[in-house]
């Protein structure tokens, strides 16, 4: 009589499920690494985007050179003169104290230029010499200068009448000046002037005159 034997469990079921459990296990370390390393792959890419600031470079300052200073000439003016004078004739050589009216326009132009003219009337105080007195002078003239601010330096040239003892005479007359402004409304300056006058009156005597004066103005 044939004796059954008891069957084994069957060990494949148990198998599987550990083979599963085990699964399971190895997707959630994989899983863990995986966001780790993502977590340092981020950390590590915001450190390298910090971007070091650059400071500007420090601006140098620009100095600005002022402009020279530009007057305005464009007026008219009258004034005072005092100086001396210097008059020769007939191998006499004579000088005296000079005193004056002056009065005349001046205009200015953009380059600097300055254009005027001047009406003046000059007296002698007891100038004697060849034996006759010079009384006085009378003078038109022009002037042209150049502007430099507060001051204007020019040359001047025009004609002069001379009054003496024995008659009267013409002469050209010319010269140099300069002017400089205390205010706008007053100059002050200098100008020199040499004349030549022919045959004074009906006679053949001449006159030669250097006069230097000091000249004060009032400017409108």
């Amino acid at each position: 009589m044939a004796v059954e034997r008891p069957s084994r469990p069957a060990e494949k079921p148990e198998r599987g499920v550990k083979t599963k459990e085990r699964t399971k296990e190895m997707k959630k370390h994989i899983l863990t690494m995986t966001v780790a390393i993502a977590a340092l792959g981020t950390a590590a890419s915001a450190g390298s985007l910090d971007v070091t600031p650059v400071e500007p470079a420090p601006m140098t300052p620009v100095e600005v050179v002022p402009a020279a200073p530009v007057g305005n000439w464009t007026g008219g003016y009258t004034g005072l003169s005092l100086g001396g004078a210097q008059a020769s004739s007939g191998g006499s050589e004579e000088s005296g104290m000079i005193y004056g009216l002056h009065g005349g326009y001046d205009y200015q132009f953009g380059n600097g230029i300055v254009l005027g003219g001047e009406a003046e009337f000059q007296g002698n105080n007891d100038l004697s010499v060849n034996g006759f007195d010079v009384d006085n002078v009378s003078r038109a003239k022009a002037r042209m200068g150049y502007d430099l601010g507060q001051a204007l330096v020019y040359g001047t040239a025009g004609v002069s009448k001379v009054n003496t003892s024995i008659g009267e005479a013409t002469s050209p007359v010319y010269g140099l000046g300069m002017e400089y402004k205390v205010t706008d409304k007053f100059s002050v300056g200098a100008e020199y002037l040499n004349e030549d006058f022919q045959d004074l009156g009906s006679t053949n005597t001449d006159l030669q005159q250097d006069s230097l004066s000091l000249r004060g103005n009032f400017r409108f």
